[in-house]
């Protein structure tokens, strides 16, 4: 892989928020410890900066909040997945994995599913309202109560299990709650700010 592509890789691993140690890093990476101590600087001459654990125990952390763009299924990675030639047991198990990644693309050229596309909807409005500081009614699907009116606050838009989901605040539980995105039947961006 690229140096940028690596640098990248090694951003998502310390966002998930776990200690890693300079040579488990350069597994994952395929380099050496020089190279991933060299990546921390290229990273942190960026404005991202890394902590670093001193110690027998130490390694790197991330403790800020990164963007980075939405790595994607698309329809080849699709095709490939379909055309393995694989045990019947395990076909099973591929085709789950399958509708799991079909449900959290939101590449609208490369995956033919409705459901990705309603998907695409919600994540785009709910990241406009985030940048924009909006509040955004929404008629959410419950597994409670079912489907209800909400106005929420939203703060952030992630991959949670196998969904998109969005953490916000909901004035009617009036407490920050999860919210799957394929659950979300239908989205309006309000005037209001927060």
């Amino acid at each position: 892989m690229s140096k940028l592509s690596n640098m990248l890789l090694m951003i998502r691993y310390l966002q998930t928020g776990k200690k890693y140690g300079i040579k488990e890093l350069s597994e994952k990476l395929e380099v050496s410890d020089r190279m991933v101590r060299m990546y921390k600087e290229e990273i942190e001459k960026a404005g991202i900066y890394i902590d670093t654990i001193r110690g027998p125990y130490g390694g790197y952390v991330l403790n800020q909040s990164v963007k980075l763009p939405v790595q994607s299924f698309n329809k080849s990675d699709y095709e490939f997945l379909e055309k393995l030639n694989v045990k019947e047991k395990e076909k099973k198990n591929i085709n789950l994995i399958v509708n799991k990644i079909k449900n959290i693309s939101l590449e609208k050229e490369d995956c033919d599913v409705k459901i990705s596309l309603d998907l695409r909807k919600n994540y785009n409005i709910l990241n406009k309202a985030i940048k924009e500081k909006k509040k955004v009614k929404i008629n959410y699907d419950s597994y409670n109560s079912g489907k209800a009116y909400r106005v929420i606050r939203p703060y952030n838009v992630f991959i949670y299990n196998d969904g998109w989901g969005c953490a916000a605040y909901c004035e009617l539980r009036k407490d920050l709650r999860h919210f799957d995105l394929s659950r979300i039947t239908d989205i309006e961006m309000l005037n209001d700010k927060f």
